[in-house]
């Protein structure tokens, strides 16, 4: 029915106060997508901006590959079911899910057909003449949901649609929309701030934080692999456990200590590859997450084993929910209550209904620690992600040779490092899988999506690299890897960094009008940049203009961002730039200029020569900037 495609959408009021910040999304036709997360996190928000209800204040909004930004409600073909229902309570059932068909001036059997049909369907035909006042909570809810479905629209919003229901009628709702989903084989766009909703209904779930989109991800995989300490706790009944631990290598293992107890664990080198080394200095506060299945009171039941106190007693009819805690020797009323200030030793475990601790009790319990999940107390990001995106490896340098991982590789001249160890950072998509060579035997392979993520470990030392065709551990393959993207590292002291590869200019935008026939019927904006004039004919200029909702783009501080493959030498270009650098990469060459105290960076076609300190001009293929406004901080291109 229909697909919808948010391109850094944003949401920024008078005030300055941002609702919803750079929000990017692919939308399935058929999807059951779910919006969840906090009061003021900006759910609703992005909700209203698609059904037209708010206006974007930047970014583009596709409905079928449509641009509907500023098309009208009405005309957007969606149905929006909101948290209050809003039916009319002078008029019965059969009234309200049918206004909105007369007021479209569709034939009365048209609309009595439609009517009948969505009333079976939702259990209402018994109640056809009735009036809202007359109806359960549930029933009023379906009433809504019965005018929204004889629009036959191309996609449903359901803002908090159950939010007002009481919990065992809450329950009911969700597996009757659920089942209409499957019916009608149409969009849904859900907002919801209950989990145990957004896990139960959704295909895919969008977490989000005030304003930001914290996670993306299917049900299974938000609760199994979270991004972040805020999903991980978001998610999940009963909440995710943390507790404050350093780690530390010893030997081929790692040990984990829990801050300030006398628990500690030394646990395989194999819980720990996707976590950069850098972490096992014994210092560095993290956080051990882990759900409460995979810790229990039978010492037998989990390979690892620790000594807790128990601290509360939660009993849940079917099962109880202990509190426990690592720190034995705590008073109970000190427990960790929230406040940031007190160390986290908190374990909950769920135990038989039977079981008969009580508190202050000194239990000793069992964990599996090969599901635990590490968190930076400092960034709260995950360290030990499903997808890792950089590897840390020791590398030896010797005569212009870089020694890794069994390969050797010539360094370029734009590289002049000297001859010793380093710690290097490679990005994951600067590394290539060539099967013609057959230096490296593959680790691992895990499939994650459509991709195969593939680990090389030798000698404690890890590298992940990406395939988009199967592979099996044990095969043997090479590795091509993009220096231009590598940081080297001496001392934990940055020593050569990658390449920044995208250049930035500051202006503004104001609209000209074009004499020239040839641009007579096109819009063109006047870009000044550091005072030069550059005119945009094409697809920049159109979008930077319907992208600010406000039309308040004129005379506005603006940043421009475009790579070093759009800018290029000219000998009748408007930017005069002296060459600092020529950084030769043997397979790339690019020219280091300032300009204006700005440093830009120009990828050099094949063939083209430039000398240091040479003056040189150059032109900028506007249509593939980025523009950016300076003030908001808002993306308008």
């Amino acid at each position: 029915m229909a697909n919808l495609t948010l391109r850094h959408i944003y949401k920024v009021y008078p005030n300055g106060v941002k609702a919803v910040n750079d929000f990017n999304m692919e939308i399935q036709d058929e999807e059951f997508i779910v919006f969840v997360g906090p009061s003021g996190c900006g759910k609703s928000t992005t909700l209203r901006m698609i059904a037209g209800l708010e206006e974007i204040s930047a970014g583009e909004l596709y409905i079928n590959d449509k641009f509907v930004n500023y098309t009208e409600p009405k005309n957007r073909d969606i149905a929006m079911v909101f948290q209050n229902y809003a039916l009319y309570p002078h008029l019965n059932v059969y009234e309200n899910i049918a206004f909105g068909l007369r007021l479209r001036h569709l034939p009365k059997a048209e609309i009595d057909e439609k009517v009948h049909k969505a009333a079976e369907m939702l259990g209402l035909t018994d109640y056809l003449k009735t009036k809202p006042g007359a109806l359960s909570g549930g029933q009023r809810q379906r009433v809504a949901l019965g005018r929204a479905l004889v629009r036959e629209p191309k996609v449903f919003l359901l803002d908090e649609p159950l939010s007002n229901l009481d919990a065992k009628l809450r329950g009911f709702m969700r597996g009757e929309i659920t089942k209409l989903h499957s019916k009608l084989k149409t969009t849904f766009i859900y907002v919801t701030h209950d989990q145990v909703e957004a896990m139960t209904m959704g295909d895919r779930i969008v977490v989000m934080k005030d304003g930001f989109i914290q996670q993306i991800d299917t049900p299974k995989n938000l609760y199994r692999y979270p991004i972040n300490k805020f999903v991980a706790n978001f998610i999940g009944t009963p909440q995710m456990n943390f507790s404050n631990v350093t780690l530390a290598k010893e030997k081929d293992k790692i040990r984990l200590d829990v801050t300030n107890t006398d628990t500690s664990f030394l646990l395989p080198r194999e819980y720990f590859l996707k976590v950069d080394p850098q972490y096992f200095d014994g210092q560095t506060s993290l956080s051990l997450a882990l759900r409460s299945e995979y810790a229990s009171i039978d010492p037998k039941e989990f390979p690892y084993t620790c000594k807790v106190k128990i601290v509360g007693v939660e009993e849940l009819g079917t099962e109880i929910q202990l509190l426990t805690d690592f720190d034995i020797n705590r008073d109970v009323l000190t427990l960790d209550t929230g406040n940031d200030e007190v160390i986290k030793t908190s374990l909950a475990i769920r135990t038989d209904a039977d079981y008969e601790g009580k508190v202050n009790d000194i239990i000793t319990i069992s964990l599996d620690l090969k599901h635990l999940h590490i968190f930076d107390n400092e960034t709260e990001m995950v360290i030990n992600p499903r997808f890792p995106t950089y590897s840390r490896v020791k590398c030896l340098i010797k005569q212009n040779i870089l020694h890794i991982l069994n390969k050797k590789v010539n360094l370029p001249k734009a590289m002049p490092l000297k001859d010793g160890e380093f710690d290097v950072v490679i990005p994951i998509n600067s590394l290539t899988i060539n099967k013609n060579d057959k230096e490296l035997e593959i680790y691992d392979v895990e499939k994650i999506d459509d991709k195969y993520l593939v680990q090389f470990f030798q000698n404690g030392e890890v590298l992940f690299a990406l395939s988009n065709e199967e592979l099996h551990k044990g095969d043997k393959v090479g590795l091509d890897i993009s220096l231009m993207e590598l940081d080297f590292y001496q001392n934990k002291e940055l020593v050569f960094s990658h390449l920044n590869s995208i250049n930035e200019l500051e202006g503004m935008v104001y609209y000209h009008k074009e004499k020239n026939e040839e641009h007579k019927k096109v819009k063109v904006l006047d870009y000044l940049i550091d005072d030069l004039e550059l005119s945009c004919y094409n697809d920049l200029a159109y979008r930077t203009f319907i992208t600010a909702s406000d039309r308040s783009i004129y005379d506005q501080d603006l940043i421009f961002k475009f790579t070093p493959e759009d800018i290029y030498l000219d000998k009748d270009g408007l930017f005069e730039l002296v060459v600092k650098d020529v950084l030769d990469y043997d397979s790339k060459k690019y020219a280091l200029c300032i300009y204006k105290e700005k440093e830009l960076l120009i990828l050099l076609k094949e063939g083209e020569e430039v000398e240091v300190n040479q003056k040189i001009k150059v032109s900028i293929n506007a249509d593939m900037m980025q523009v950016f406004d300076k003030k908001k901080s808002i993306r308008l291109v």
